[in-house]
């Protein structure tokens, strides 16, 4: 394997915007003319070049280097830009340059690896066929843009992208599965005790809560723990202003949950490290924790979800609601809108039911709306916290304001779904494999490093020391 980069430690050293401009083909800016010293040659400086100088001419926007080349395939500087894209349209805040010079880096390496396993793949007889990319492009596409292809060419070339880089990583993505398939998944063995084990266990911890996290995992040593931490920070700011959780796992998490957006799936406390646990047994759903420090690097924490084993998931109930809601006029005043939300405040504590809301509306100007198909899961998590707390007939404290009005949700049925009973073999099975497979990929990290092994299973390796831990 041959990879040629400008500068390798700019990841953990993201000092100087010079190294970075160097390292992704950047051309750095002209500096301001002045008096040149002429510099003596000396040992240190053996052409004698000035500290001070003047670059002329200008660079070729559209002219297409290679920024790295990876055994004969060349990643170049447009590559990188339309993979950023990807990202930085994924967040609703602006990113700032040098949050963008990290992240082009980041990006650079992601290809890096993307690239050795679409050879890997190929040099096993693995290659993906077009139809495979094309059936996953074509899905993402009804995902988002109404199953249009064409719409979504357009979106991705409007942000700077293009449909051949988001199929190029998609590429990458079924390699690195099939490589899986081939080389790891014969090797796991999991046997119908160990399943019976498992499913004993579940049943004997029916009612314990369980979480379903999403994580961000960035590998650290002590030599660049500084840098890394901070590049954690940078993305727990991004995160805080806007940015999608899926897309920054899916480009800069170090974990084997990369390809799925960094979702460990539903999992005890237990089963996560000790300095994570502590975090989600306090946390709610839809809140951000990290970065948090555990062996081997950092990680950023995310929420999804929150249940008891084998029990009825709350936020799977399906409720029939009333939104009850009170507007103020234009020019309205601080004194007159007290009023108003005092007059209805008294007609909410009023209502014995469901049934005595429409008529009491109506006569202090209320508006009414019911709906009676609404999955708990639907509501955003602070309002449905306290919607699940509710008895028929009771409504949520008043919220919102003057510019939107205020209202309230009263709940006047709900229908839980049946306990949640234990999985299948078939499921506990399957979910042994895949962490096993996980390790496997895992611990081609510590052979990649230091034995000299095939060409393909180095590739393997070398993939997997990137985005498997």
């Amino acid at each position: 394997m041959s990879v040629k980069l400008f500068s390798k430690a700019l990841f953990a050293k993201t000092g100087t915007a010079l190294a970075g401009a160097a390292m992704l083909g950047l051309a750095a800016a002209p500096m301001a003319a002045g008096a040149q010293t002429v510099a003596v040659p000396t040992a240190d400086n053996p052409f004698g070049l000035p500290e001070d100088i003047t670059l002329f001419g200008k660079t070729d926007p559209d002219k297409r280097t290679a920024t790295a080349i990876v055994n004969g395939y060349v990643i170049t500087g447009t590559d990188i830009d339309q993979r950023v894209a990807l990202v930085v349209s994924a967040s609703e805040a602006p990113i700032a340059e040098d949050e963008l010079l990290r992240l082009r880096v980041q990006v650079l390496r992601n290809l890096i690896d993307e690239t050795l396993k679409i050879q890997a793949a190929e040099a096993d007889d693995l290659a993906v066929n077009r139809e495979e990319i094309e059936e996953t492009y074509q899905q993402l596409a009804a995902q988002n843009f109404a199953g249009d292809p064409k719409k979504m060419d357009t979106y991705l070339e409007s942000i700077g992208s293009s449909a051949a880089s988001l199929k190029r990583q998609i590429e990458g993505e079924v390699a690195w599965e099939n490589l899986l398939r081939r080389n790891v998944m014969p090797r796991v063995n999991v046997s119908a005790e160990e399943v019976n084990e498992v499913l004993k266990r579940m049943n004997e911890a029916r009612g314990t809560d369980e979480f379903r996290v999403g994580e961000i995992y960035l590998s650290a040593t002590t030599e660049n723990r500084a840098a890394v931490l901070k590049n954690a920070q940078t993305i727990v700011q991004q995160l805080q202003q806007g940015g999608s959780f899926v897309a920054y796992a899916r480009q800069f998490s170090e974990a084997s949950t990369q390809v799925v957006g960094g979702d460990l799936g539903w999992v005890r406390a237990g089963q996560l490290p000790p300095q994570l646990a502590a975090a989600v047994r306090v946390m709610q759903p839809g809140q951000l924790n990290g970065p948090i420090e555990i062996p081997g690097g950092f990680s950023i924490i995310y929420l999804i979800n929150k249940r008891q084993v084998l029990m009825a998931d709350p936020a799977e109930a399906l409720l029939s609601l009333k939104q009850i809601s009170i507007a103020f006029p234009p020019g309205v005043t601080q004194e007159q809108a007290e009023a108003k939300v005092d007059e209805f405040g008294q007609y909410l504590r009023g209502l014995r039911g469901c049934a005595d809301v429409e008529a009491g509306a109506a006569r202090i100007g209320a508006d009414v709306i019911s709906n009676d198909q609404i999955k708990a899961a639907g509501l955003p998590p602070q309002l449905r916290d306290v919607v699940l707390q509710l008895q028929i007939g009771q409504a949520t404290p008043p919220f919102g304001n003057i510019q939107e009005g205020v209202r309230v949700l009263m709940l006047c049925g709900r229908d839980d779904p049946p306990d949640a009973g234990a999985p299948t073999f078939a499921a506990v099975q399957k979910q042994i494999e895949d962490e096993r497979v996980n390790k496997q990929a895992s611990a081609c990290c510590a052979t990649c490093v230091t034995t000299p092994i095939s060409n393909t299973i180095e590739r393997i390796a070398r993939s997997a020391c990137d985005i498997a831990r």
